[in-house]
């Protein structure tokens, strides 16, 4: 049974004053899961000494442990977001990653680390395809652009603000030293600063179900029923062409993306030997400013071309970001000076963000 919002929704007179806030409310959560999926960079260096890991093994935490799960369950919860409570479905995610983060603080070991990780992964996968599918029932197609650039946005207010706020955790709970918790045992203060990031999320996931009503359906999802999983490996046959351009195109750009982000930690941590609050505060002043911009950007020029008549604007936007991004991600890590290469890093994350929205517009 769909729950009722307490917020109203848009009115006769085609207000967007309740899209614009699942927006804002799909953003918060975006926020948070990006806290929670990225603090783990800045903790490199403590975990790699308590757990005697590899920079090998630690790329596998942040990234295989993570996307693995993160990738494959998206498909089924899309698929279940086109039949049942959206919002459910997101505030259910909201408090899996959550937990899930905050486990991540009594890991003893590389292995329960791993898994700890890889339920944040389902958890966080929960959000985009109903979040997508919700904000684009909510919203006419010719402004549909800039609601998905603004959603989008919020992974890089979660990153920067992931950067920013876990470095200056990380120096607050170094203050404190280690801590003995009843039941737990002895906490270091990276398992500490775990949770701090995930315990808050569980708010956002009730906030979510009870303000938050399903947007009444529209277009194909709403005889989403009535299409099988096979009919939609056949839709995407017939289009072969135009998925491959999109998932190779797109999925490179992204890949550029998470690298810069999930290693320009390390990378300063190592040159510079500067401290993690430091690193944590010009990184997520970068990804704050860069990389919430680029999103912003891309879907203002998606909606420009759109109203230009280019059926296949978002698809041209996300190549102007392609070419935009090569030359200063090349080039960051090979300048000598802290303020070029951080300058450079920056004009990278810009365009390597125009993905975020451009990708599912296209769709």
């Amino acid at each position: 049974m769909e729950h009722k919002a307490t917020v109203d929704e848009t009115d006769s007179s085609g207000s967007l004053a309740y899209p614009w806030y699942i927006v804002s409310l799909c953003m918060l959560a975006y926020i948070f899961s990006f806290i929670d999926r990225q603090v783990i960079t800045l903790l490199i260096e403590p975990i790699r000494a308590d757990l005697q890991i590899s920079d090998t093994q630690f790329s596998l935490l942040h990234g295989l442990a993570f996307a693995m799960l993160y990738a494959v369950a998206g498909i089924p919860i899309a698929r279940l977001a086109d039949s049942r409570s959206r919002p459910a479905i997101i505030s259910v995610g909201i408090f899996v990653w959550s937990f899930a983060t905050a486990a991540c603080g009594i890991a003893r070991n590389f292995v329960q680390l791993f898994l700890a990780r890889m339920v944040v992964g389902v958890g966080e996968a929960a959000l985009s395809p109903a979040a997508y599918s919700m904000i684009t029932d909510a919203f006419p197609k010719a402004k549909l652009g800039r609601a998905l650039g603004v959603y989008s946005s919020g992974s890089f207010l979660g990153g920067g603000l992931a950067f920013i706020i876990g470095g200056a955790a990380i120096a607050l709970v170094e203050q404190w030293g280690a801590q003995t918790l009843p039941v737990i045992g002895l906490i270091k203060p990276w398992q500490m600063t775990f949770f701090m990031v995930g315990l808050p999320g569980l708010l956002v996931a009730a906030l979510f179900y009870i303000t938050v009503k399903d947007p009444e359906r529209k277009g194909v999802a709403s005889d989403a029923a009535a299409f099988t999983f096979s009919d939609v490996l056949r839709y995407i046959g017939g289009h072969k062409a135009t998925f491959a351009a999109h998932y190779l195109g797109f999925g490179f750009m992204s890949l550029a993306l998470f690298a810069l982000m999930n290693w320009a930690p390390a990378y300063f941590l190592r040159k510079y030997g500067m401290p993690v609050r430091d690193v944590g505060l010009y990184l997520g002043l970068v990804v704050l400013i860069g990389n919430s911009t680029g999103v912003l950007v891309s879907g203002w020029l998606t909606d420009r071309l759109t109203r230009g008549g280019y059926r296949d604007a978002p698809m041209r936007a996300g190549m102007i970001g392609s070419i935009g991004v090569v030359i200063p991600a090349a080039l960051f890590s090979q300048v000598t000076g802290f303020g070029g290469s951080l300058a450079l890093l920056a004009v990278a994350m810009f365009f390597a963000s125009f993905p975020l929205a451009t990708s599912a517009t296209a769709l």
